[in-house]
């Protein structure tokens, strides 16, 4: 079942590359403040959320070669902030700021 059901039934194919990841990034920063708070359970959510996000914006046939590499690349960044035993607690730094800046990018969009 999707947890983002509007997205997952084609809404996500209408969005440009940038406004994926924006979206993406917003899912990000509530799992990561939510892993930071010790709330398991709402790091848990928001990190199905997440991983459902990067895994549609990754199967869009639009973002092949170098941006699904890149798409992948965060998405495998990500999973290792949060679920580590020791992550590296540069890569949540550098994840808020990467997509802070997508962020930003899509707003003025």
């Amino acid at each position: 079942m999707a947890l983002h059901a509007s997205l997952a039934a084609g809404r996500w194919a209408e969005l440009s590359v940038v406004e994926q990841l924006a979206n993406v990034g917003s899912e990000v920063e509530r799992a990561i403040r939510a892993h930071d708070a010790g709330r398991i359970d709402r790091r848990d959510h928001a990190l199905a959320r997440t991983l459902e996000l990067f895994d549609l914006t990754a199967s869009d046939p639009r973002w092949r070669g170098p941006r699904r590499r890149e798409i992948l690349r965060l998405r495998e960044c990500f999973c290792g902030t949060l679920l580590s035993e020791h992550p590296d607690p540069s890569d949540a730094t550098f994840l808020r700021k990467y997509f802070l800046q997508l962020a930003t990018v899509a707003r003025r969009a």
